[in-house]
């Protein structure tokens, strides 16, 4: 049997730091039999000098399972993370692992291809590629002495 201190640490009872600043940036974990709670999975966006590059960290999602779309400037990714069905006579201390439906949206600025959207899955992230338009791409023009 656990002692009591581990059953609380973390719950709704007696939350700590680190779990309301989890829950406030990333939203409450979704328990099975509870409503349908919506979680943000984390990202990296990073910018090179022809595209835009977002990391979606979804790991133990199966891809068919993953949606993205590209509609009025905005870049959605959207998904559901089922929780594994636990053993019967287990008792549960912690879940911190989020679960159910989740949904991120991010703003395109002009600068990006949106129908030229490109998106891989590769263990647990799913790496986004916006290619920018010609305009956006740096050149370099040559300067002649004269």
């Amino acid at each position: 049997m656990l002692p009591d201190i581990w059953k609380n640490r973390g719950s709704l009872i007696a939350p700590t730091m680190d779990d309301f600043v989890e829950r406030f940036f990333y939203g409450w974990p979704a328990f099975s039999g509870e409503t349908d709670v919506m979680w943000s999975p984390r990202t990296d966006i990073a910018e090179t000098e022809k595209e835009i590059v977002i990391d979606v960290e979804i790991p133990g999602m199966k891809r068919d399972d993953i949606k993205v779309e590209v509609k009025n400037n905005m870049l959605t990714v959207t998904g559901e993370r089922k929780q594994e069905k636990k053993q019967e006579n287990a008792e549960c201390c912690r879940v911190e692992r989020h679960y159910g439906k989740f949904e991120r949206t991010f703003g395109l600025p002009d600068t990006v291809v949106g129908d030229k959207v490109a998106a891989a899955y590769k263990d647990g992230v799913l790496t986004l590629t916006l290619p920018k338009t010609e305009k956006a791409i740096p050149k370099e023009i040559a300067v002649e002495v004269k």
